[in-house]
């Protein structure tokens, strides 16, 4: 399968905002440790706290995966075409996920349902996606296209969404507004 120009901005999206932190054009591991930094500061979580140790435990563990999988040249950094490479081949059959990607899926929705409530909202999403640069009203028409208009997402239709939005063509799928974004 081929990457369309559509697949291509998305998968570029996510490479750029949320991976690539320090937008040296390849995914390192130092992206996540800045990575870890703007997440722990977001929720106010300090050096020492259970939060900030978990968070970043499972974002180490992200990484490793991430480039086992991906750093196909082992150069130590995942460079676009390895990234969308990655996908590609996840997009062939996204019930196959690896360990990593279904770790990030879980650790975006712990990450986004603040209220540790099983559910994400729009306020929950938006300020998430609003942190990484996203306009917020931008987040909140994102939500209700994400959400099919109803006012939460659960971890079961969270995963559902993931899987369409590294994987589905069709511009209009509800998993295209995951992260926050209404177009690409």
């Amino acid at each position: 399968m081929s990457l369309s120009e559509f697949r291509r901005k998305k998968l570029l999206y996510v490479f750029n905002v949320f991976f690539d932190v320090n937008q040296s054009g390849t995914i390192e591991r130092k992206d996540f440790e800045l990575a870890i930094e703007k997440i722990c500061h977001l929720r106010g979580w300090k050096p020492g706290d259970p939060k900030h140790t978990e968070t970043h435990e499972v974002m180490i563990k992200i990484w490793d995966g991430l480039r086992k999988r991906a750093d196909s040249n082992k150069d130590g950094q995942v460079s676009v075409e390895e990234w969308n490479s990655m996908w590609n081949d996840y997009a062939q059959n996204p019930s196959a996920a690896l360990k990593w990607q279904q770790l990030y899926a879980h650790f975006m929705f712990k990450l986004e349902d603040a209220s540790a409530d099983g559910t994400i909202d729009s306020d929950e999403f938006t300020t998430v996606c609003s942190s990484y640069g996203i306009d917020p009203q931008e987040c909140k028409v994102a939500f209700s296209k994400m959400a099919k208009g109803k006012s939460s997402v659960s971890w079961e239709e969270f995963q559902e969404l993931w899987k369409e939005y590294f994987s589905t063509e069709d511009p209009t799928a509800p998993g295209n507004f995951i992260f926050g974004r209404t177009s690409f």
